[in-house]
């Protein structure tokens, strides 16, 4: 059984990235329902929190059935994180994450991010703080380095551990690459070998497929796997990868019915979240990824990202799945 502190997690768990713009409560729903055994939010600011802007504080908004949920922070100033920690925590989450491996450029250029993996010291610093802070267990997701010439994860893996974190998920990735090349597991594998760590290590980068789960597993010894970009539009990820690593053997693929099913409940709760206009509107972003690789899907595309109206969208959407129901597809 995985624990971080006193939350267990199951024997081998499967997580949810934080992703910008993706794993709000209206996607998270999904993942839960199919399967994903902890959870975070987007990444929040803690400057946006400090100033009480009306985003960053909305993105605190977490739900029962979500349980087990991390909220994770980002930034550059240590008080200001300290704070934000402790402002996070009054919404009741079960963990607090820092975030120390955003590569983007307005989150890194400032100092906060992966910026802090080339000032080790004050990540310590401003980790430390935040345990010694907040009740709460605090877990880190970080990379492997900055860039090739300072992978220094292994280091920070065990200061990190020393000052009390729960937890430690790593993205196989430098800052440098940003999300480009392949992601390289093995300082994750070293460090989840290193006899003096006891924290959960999980792993990060480029599971896009039950069969790579295994991979990593077998190969690496991590303690769980954490699935981002491979699950947006695509919920049943984690369907699939629990279902073969139990059996090794691979679930049907979702069909038409159910894709459409999926972006019907994703609208629903968008819109119970943000409201009917803002919930159609940042809706328009995910369809494209529910029907990745569907042929001639460019009418019905361009109908559900410029509909305004909720009936004529849902109706796009069983046309969707009167249309291609039959039909041998291939998605991508």
């Amino acid at each position: 059984m995985v624990k971080i502190e006193n939350i267990e997690l199951g024997e081998f768990p499967l997580l949810l990235a934080p992703m910008e713009d993706v794993s709000d409560p209206p996607f998270r729903m999904l993942c839960k329902k199919h399967g994903a055994d902890l959870m975070y939010t987007e990444f929040v600011s803690s400057e946006g929190l400090i100033r009480d802007a009306a985003k960053s504080k909305k993105k605190l908004d977490i739900f029962e059935y979500e349980r087990p949920i991390g909220i994770q922070l980002f930034g550059s100033d240590i008080d200001s994180m300290r704070e934000a920690a402790l402002i996070a925590e009054q919404a009741c989450p079960d963990l607090i994450d820092i975030n120390y491996g955003c590569p983007v450029k307005n989150v890194a250029c400032k100092g906060a991010g992966a910026a802090l993996l080339q000032d080790i010291p004050k990540m310590v610093a401003m980790t430390a703080e935040i345990v010694k802070s907040v009740k709460l267990p605090v877990t880190v997701k970080t990379r492997l380095g900055w860039d090739d010439h300072t992978k220094n994860v292994t280091e920070v893996a065990e200061r990190l551990q020393d000052i009390g974190i729960k937890g430690l998920t790593v993205h196989g990735r430098t800052r440098t690459q940003m999300y480009k090349g392949s992601a390289d597991w093995t300082l994750i594998g070293e460090i989840k070998k290193n006899p003096r760590i006891k924290i959960p290590i999980f792993g990060n980068g480029d599971v896009d497929s039950p069969q790579k789960a295994k991979e990593m597993r077998d190969k690496f010894g991590v303690d769980g796997i954490m699935i981002g970009r491979a699950s947006i539009g695509y919920p049943w990820i984690f369907d699939e990868v629990k279902h073969y690593l139990k059996t090794g053997e691979l679930l049907p693929k979702p069909s038409i019915k159910d894709r459409v099913e999926a972006a019907k409940i994703h609208l629903q709760k968008s819109i119970e979240w943000k409201g009917n206009v803002l919930g159609i509107l940042e809706m328009r972003r995910h369809y494209t990824n529910y029907f990745k690789g569907i042929p001639h899907f460019k009418e019905f595309r361009m109908k559900l990202v410029t509909e305004n109206n909720l009936e004529a969208i849902y109706q796009t959407l069983n046309e969707i799945s009167h249309f291609y129901t039959g039909m041998e597809l291939n998605f991508a």
